[in-house]
């Protein structure tokens, strides 16, 4: 049932993954990579929410989680990353989930290549695999490379 605001969680459960911004890892779960100066492309909003930037994000109308991350910088606080990121990873088996920064590249890319190594792919393959699936600008700096490449899992 669609709130006031037009959000339905119950809409769909997963991705179109034609739509732009969604990535489908190995195991088949879809996750959305989106820059959030950008509107909703397809106007589906998701399901949950991962959001990395450097001052908390406005209040969206359904679950989120804010992880304060510098633009062209590195997570402030690392202990939180692995956490977030297995929600999302779980979550993404059975809802939409959306992974965002302010433009979607950087950020965006690096915590999917971190997820896509939650979803098995080999850490020294994770940016090609999300420069190919997602975006071929994904993961920006060298340091946010160095992290995906030294990304531990567990």
């Amino acid at each position: 049932m669609a709130g006031a605001d037009g959000y339905d969680a119950a809409m769909a459960e997963f991705w179109d993954p034609a739509l732009p911004g969604v990535l489908q890892l190995p195991s088949g779960r879809l996750v959305r990579g989106r820059g959030l100066r950008r509107p909703l492309a397809d106007g589906v909003a998701p399901a949950f929410g991962l959001y990395l930037l450097d001052r908390p994000p406005p209040a969206f109308p359904w679950d989120s989680r804010w992880l304060r991350w510098p633009d062209f910088g590195l997570p402030a606080d690392p202990g939180a990353v692995l956490p977030a990121l297995t929600e999302a990873w779980q979550r993404a088996e059975t809802e939409q989930v959306e992974i965002a920064c302010a433009g979607g590249r950087g950020r965006t890319g690096t915590a999917l290549a971190c997820l896509a190594i939650l979803d098995g792919v080999p850490r020294l393959k994770a940016v090609r695999f999300v420069r190919e699936h997602y975006d071929r600008r994904a993961v920006e700096t060298f340091r946010q490379r160095r992290y995906v490449a030294r990304f531990a899992a567990s």
